[in-house]
């Protein structure tokens, strides 16, 4: 079925009462206003991304040199979604339950300062949480999206890049981190089955 905003009511996606400002792993996906394919195609089973679609990534991998305690791990750009894992808090404390924190950099994005992590003495939150983070996202690619269309002739927009809300998932171990990283990898190859698929 098709995305309507008359009949798809919008209701609130977020855990009541959970902080988003604590350390942790989190599972994300932003779906496009409307759905619109904007950012590429899908052919034989991989995303081939349009300017549009590389721009999107590279704001997705200018987030962690901007802002030390956030740290990103799989990311994949789809025609008119991503979806990706976001580190708040950045280093061991942020790591999920199960994960042995000296296994590698994809364990613990953050090894260079292992002390803390962030910088900051145990305990104390992140300076952003992961809403901060997503609206940061949201408003760089809807700003340099507007740019290509006005310079440079990419498909126009109706009113917003973005839905307004997004989905979250907190991972909160190891299998569960390795079950979605896998999603996220294989994703274009279930493209035609996706509940986000528009022709």
């Amino acid at each position: 079925m098709k995305y309507d905003p008359n009949i798809h009511r919008r209701r609130s996606i977020r855990l009541k009462g959970y902080d988003y400002s604590q350390a942790g792993w989190y599972f994300i996906t932003i779906c496009t206003h409307n759905r619109l394919c904007l950012f590429g195609g899908v052919q034989n089973g991989e995303m081939v991304l349009n300017d549009a679609g590389m721009m999107v990534q590279t704001v997705w991998n200018e987030i962690p040199p901007h802002y030390p305690e956030i740290a990103t791990d799989e990311f994949i750009i789809m025609p008119n979604h991503v979806h990706g894992i976001i580190i708040v808090g950045a280093g061991p404390r942020a790591c999920p339950d199960m994960v042995n924190c000296e296994t590698g950099p994809r364990a613990c994005p953050n090894q260079a300062n292992h002390e803390t992590g962030t910088g900051q003495p145990r305990g104390v939150a992140p300076t952003l949480s992961l809403p901060d983070i997503i609206h940061r996202f949201k408003t760089m690619t809807t700003k340099r999206y507007t740019d290509g269309v006005q310079q440079h002739g990419w498909m126009p927009f109706p009113g917003k890049l973005w839905q307004r809300n997004y989905y979250e998932h907190i991972i909160r171990d190891e299998k569960s981190h390795n079950r979605i990283s896998e999603y996220i990898q294989t994703n274009p190859l279930r493209w035609r089955d996706d509940k986000y698929y528009e022709d």
